[in-house]
């Protein structure tokens, strides 16, 4: 029926025999298939022909009767045992919802019990355990963005052995974040980033309501929180007790100790109480997109090992000159040597008060930051609908509801606006002068389509210092500066949009209760998409 997209048989039907008519494939439809042996109650051992369907297709059937109607791999048992003393169960399709009414009484003893004391549903029953095929192959994944996102075999191997090894249990894991566009190169000045060629880059492709937020120096981390270990349980399938999870941008636990992820889990909780958000967003769980900070929290490895070394190189290198240049004496051209000697040693005590102005020690919860920016989702709910400033509204009462939690700045402004150009601007030099990293620029609407698809839906500006990390100390000397303004932004900009389309395409399968292998067939193509060669200091 509906075009291939709905099949319904009275025990079920496997994808090879959609569309196909033979004794086989009819015996099946009426029977479904056994073992041949019996359990403990004399009933047929059935073979769980759903858990194997990877069909497009919904199946809906019956026969077998169960405790509830749930979703398994695109099929569904409406049979919930109404002659029993159940429920009467109605699907509506394609809303995929289904109606139930209890029965009036018990009009005949099963045979065996309905409720088999199974605390989980049949799908999150199922996706305890996953099947490597499902994702071991080139990827070919349709997205709600009318477009079509393939991955090769090669990159899908590479991002399965880091989920594999190092992510969080696959249950929690509904979402990966995407990269974010760098700006277009300031063209001409001090500058290699410039809030200018943003504000003209949205403003070209017809842009008129951008929100400007500050963008916090930290690790982006993603809090999977709900109202309780029971709630969690009841969502995601779940079975440690845990109410909530913290991971990277890369699906790995962000805190090493499960103590400290247990309580920032219970204080944001604590907070969506405090703030009235459980109850208003209706929902018993949340999915928060953040900053996280200290940057040394994460970052420890990259500071000793890159970082903090590039910066004791340089200072030692430049300082060692300025002594050579003090002991030779007076020789002529010497003067321009110091003077450059000294611009070094400069810019690589800036580099080092920079990434001290990112860390400091968190020995206790209390010492923690956390900067929400999206209330990605909630039951029922990709709030990918509602516009930026919805999500910065939400998010201030959410952060005012705990010290470890912080707000972020933001504004809203039009970008053919010279005034508000102005002032974000001065904000800008202002924020970053004080020792922030930079603004993001995004359309309010959170997704935003113009006549050549779907506009960037974030775009950061760096500051002149924090620059400094990712380029060295000495990026902006004339002759570096005008190098790096030929840097290359293409891969970066489409790869921002493929993963952004990949993100809410599984963000929304989730909510939508398809199998946890659909989610994560997109949380793995994000992941996957990392190993592509692009710059990585874009």
């Amino acid at each position: 029926m509906a075009e291939g997209k709905l099949v319904i048989a009275h025990a079920g039907l496997k994808e090879e025999m959609h569309g196909r008519g033979s004794g086989n494939v009819r015996n099946f439809a009426m029977f479904g298939e056994t073992t041949g042996e019996v359990d403990e109650f004399g009933l047929p051992v059935r073979l769980e022909w759903a858990r194997d369907y990877r069909g497009k297709a919904d199946v809906v059937f019956g026969h077998t009767p169960m405790a509830g109607a749930d979703w398994l791999n695109h099929t569904m048992c409406v049979d919930t045992g109404c002659v029993f003393g159940g429920k009467l169960t109605a699907l509506r399709w394609p809303e995929r919802e289904t109606v139930c009414v209890p029965a009036k009484t018990q009009y005949a003893a099963p045979a065996k019990p309905l409720d088999a004391g199974q605390s989980l549903s049949a799908q999150q029953d199922h996706d305890r355990l996953l099947y490597f095929d499902d994702y071991a192959t080139k990827m070919r994944i349709e997205t709600r963005f009318k477009s079509t996102l393939q991955i090769p075999e090669e990159n899908s191997l590479a991002a399965l052995e880091v989920m594999s090894r190092f992510a969080v249990d696959p249950r929690w894991l509904i979402y990966l974040t995407p990269t974010m566009a760098a700006c277009p190169t300031a063209t001409e000045g001090p500058f290699l980033e410039h809030p200018d060629q943003a504000m003209e880059h949205f403003a070209s492709r017809g842009v008129a309501d951008l929100v400007v937020e500050e963008k916090h120096m930290g690790s982006r981390a993603l809090l999977v929180v709900a109202r309780n270990a029971d709630a969690a349980q009841a969502r995601f399938g779940v079975e440690d007790r845990k109410a909530g999870v913290v991971f990277t941008r890369t699906g790995r636990p962000f805190f090493k100790d499960e103590a400290e992820e247990t309580a920032v889990v219970a204080r944001v909780g604590k907070a969506m109480q405090s703030a009235g958000l459980w109850g208003e967003l209706q929902t018993d769980w949340v999915l928060l997109d953040t900053e996280l900070m200290p940057w040394s929290a994460k970052a420890q490895d990259l500071l000793k090992r890159q970082y903090l070394p590039t910066v004791a190189a340089a200072r030692s290198s430049a300082s060692s000159l300025l002594d050579t240049i003090a002991k030779a004496g007076e020789i002529e051209g010497l003067d321009r040597l110091r003077s450059r000697a000294e611009t070094q040693l400069s810019n690589a005590i800036l580099m080092g008060r920079t990434i001290g102005g990112y860390c400091w020690a968190a020995d206790s919860i209390e010492d923690y930051r956390i900067a929400p920016f999206h209330i990605l989702a909630t039951e029922g709910k990709v709030h990918a609908d509602q516009p930026h400033t919805w999500h910065m509204e939400y998010i201030s009462r959410l952060a005012g509801a705990d010290t470890i939690l912080q707000t972020t700045r933001w504004q809203r402004i039009d970008p053919n606006n010279s005034a508000d150009r102005e002032a974000v601007a001065k904000w800008w030099i202002s924020h970053t002068g004080e020792g922030g990293e930079g603004l993001v620029f995004k359309p309010n609407a959170f997704t935003l389509n113009g006549s050549k698809g779907l506009i960037q839906p974030a775009m950061k500006v760096s500051g002149r210092d924090y620059l400094r990390i990712i380029y060295g100390p000495d990026y902006d000397l004339p002759e570096n500066i005008e190098r790096l303004r030929q840097r290359g932004l293409g891969r970066k900009f489409s790869l921002a949009e493929r993963e952004f389309k990949l993100g809410l395409e599984g963000l929304h399968r989730f909510v939508e209760g398809l199998p946890l292998s659909k989610v994560h067939e997109c949380a793995l193509a994000v992941l996957a998409l990392e190993s592509e060669p692009v710059d990585p200091r874009l």
